[in-house]
C-alpha cells in the first residue's frame, strides 16, 4: 500500500461502469487511491486522463500484471465475458480484486475464482451495487423495527422503455458474453432477494425476447420461493412503456411501496461526486408509502450510499476482514439465473438442491 496506507487501485475498462460507477467512487472513498486506469479506445482514455490525471494509463491488462507491483487492488469494469480470466489473472498478479456483477457468465466459472481467492488468501468481492440503493436501505429498516410484520411477498422492479434495443455485447446470445436483462438487471433483484430473505428452494421464469430478431431476454419475470416460506416475484424488462412500483412489499402488519429508481446512478452520470457537500442535492430517490388498508402515510426513504461499498472495500482491505459482498453470494445468484432459463425453456418450476 501507499506510504500514507493508502489501497492502490487499477481499473480496467473505462465504458459506462468504468467511468460512471468505479472510477468516480473510488477516486471518493476514504483510504483508496485511483492509481491505473486500462482502457484500449483512445477517446476514453483521454477523457481518463483529464479526469483522473494522477493515474497511469495504459493500453492493455498486459501492461498492468507488468506493474503489478505499483498496486494493491484490481478493479474489473470489462465486459462480461473477460470476468473470469482477468479477475484470475489478477489474482495469480498477487492482486485482490473487485469484480463488477456478475462475477462470472456462470455459477461454476465464479466458483473457480471464490476457490482460487482463497487458496491464495487474497481478497475477492463483487460490486453488487444496488444493496447500497435508497429504497432497498429503507426495506430493510422497516424490517428491523418490526413495521410490516411477517414480510410474505417481495415484489420488485428494473423496468425501462426502450423501444429499439441498444447496441453492443448485450445483445449477444453467445453463452460467454452472459447477455439479457437477466444478467444485467435481473442479477441485482436476485442479490437483494437473497440478502432480504435467504436461500431459495424452487425456481419458475418466463424469459421473452421482444425484440425483432433478439438473441437474448429483454423482458422477463422471476419467481422465488425462499426456505422461509416468503416469494420474490421480480420482473426486469427493456421494454416497459410503464413502469410499475419499484418495490411493493407485504407483510403481516403493513405493506411498503416505493416508486421511482434511486438517483444515485443519474447523478454520477451527470458528473456529482458523492465526497461533494451537495451530493444529496443532486440524487433524486423515489418515494416510499407505509400502506395498512385504507390508512397510507408517505415516507421519507433512506438515503442510498454506493460510495459505503468502496470504503467498506478500503477497510476490509486493510484489516483482511470479510469483504463487502461475499463471492460465495454471488454463486448463489448465479445458480439461481441457470435455474431461471432451464425453468424458462422447460416452462416448470425447477426445485434447488438444499
Amino acid at each position: 500500500m501507499s506510504e500514507n496506507n493508502e489501497v492502490r487501485v487499477g481499473i480496467i475498462g473505462y465504458g459506462l461502469a468504468g467511468s460512471v460507477f468505479h472510477a468516480p467512487l473510488i477516486d471518493a472513498a476514504r483510504g483508496l487511491r485511483l492509481s491505473a486506469i486500462v482502457t484500449s479506445n483512445p477517446d476514453r482514455a483521454g477523457e481518463a486522463k483529464q479526469a483522473y490525471p494522477n493515474a497511469t494509463l495504459y493500453d492493455t491488462a498486459g501492461q498492468l500484471w507488468h506493474d503489478a507491483d505499483k498496486l494493491d487492488l484490481v478493479v474489473i469494469a470489462s465486459p462480461n465475458r473477460t470476468h473470469k480470466p482477468l479477475a484470475m489473472a489478477a489474482l495469480h498478479a498477487g492482486l485482490g480484486v473487485v469484480v463488477d456483477k456478475p462475477l462470472a457468465a456462470h455459477a461454476d466459472d465464479a466458483r473457480e475464482l471464490a476457490d482460487e481467492a482463497e487458496r491464495l488468501g487474497l481478497f475477492l468481492t463483487v460490486f453488487q451495487n444496488r444493496r447500497w440503493d435508497s429504497d432497498f436501505l429503507t426495506l430493510q429498516q422497516l424490517m428491523v423495527d418490526g413495521e410490516l410484520g411477517e414480510v410474505r411477498r417481495f415484489e420488485s422492479r428494473f423496468e425501462r422503455w426502450r423501444p429499439e434495443p441498444k447496441p453492443g455485447w448485450r445483445q449477444s446470445g453467445a453463452p460467454e458474453e452472459a447477455g439479457g436483462v437477466l444478467y444485467d438487471l435481473g442479477a441485482h433483484l436476485i442479490d437483494q432477494a437473497l440478502v432480504l430473505f435467504g436461500p431459495v428452494k424452487s425456481v419458475y421464469a418466463e424469459l421473452e425476447h421482444r425484440y425483432p430478431d433478439a438473441e437474448v431476454d429483454d423482458d422477463s419475470f422471476v419467481a422465488l420461493t425462499h426456505h422461509n416460506g416468503v416469494r420474490s416475484h421480480l420482473w426486469m424488462s427493456s421494454v416497459a412503456a410503464q413502469c410499475g412500483p419499484r418495490m411493493r412489499v407485504l407483510g403481516s402488519r403493513a405493506a411498503y411501496t416505493s416508486f421511482g429508481l434511486d438517483g444515485q446512478e443519474n447523478a454520477l452520470k451527470a458528473g456529482a461526486r458523492p465526497d461533494q457537500s451537495d451530493w444529496l442535492d443532486n440524487v433524486e430517490d423515489g418515494q416510499g408509502y407505509l400502506t395498512a388498508g385504507s390508512e397510507e402515510r408517505a415516507i421519507q426513504n433512506v438515503p442510498g450510499g454506493y460510495l459505503r461499498f468502496y470504503e467498506r472495500v478500503a477497510e476490509t482491505f486493510r484489516k483482511g476482514e470479510k469483504p463487502p459482498v461475499d463471492p460465495r453470494e454471488a454463486i448463489a445468484g448465479l445458480e439461481i439465473v441457470a435455474a431461471a432459463q432451464h425453468a424458462s425453456a422447460e416452462r416448470r418450476v425447477i426445485e434447488l438442491p438444499e
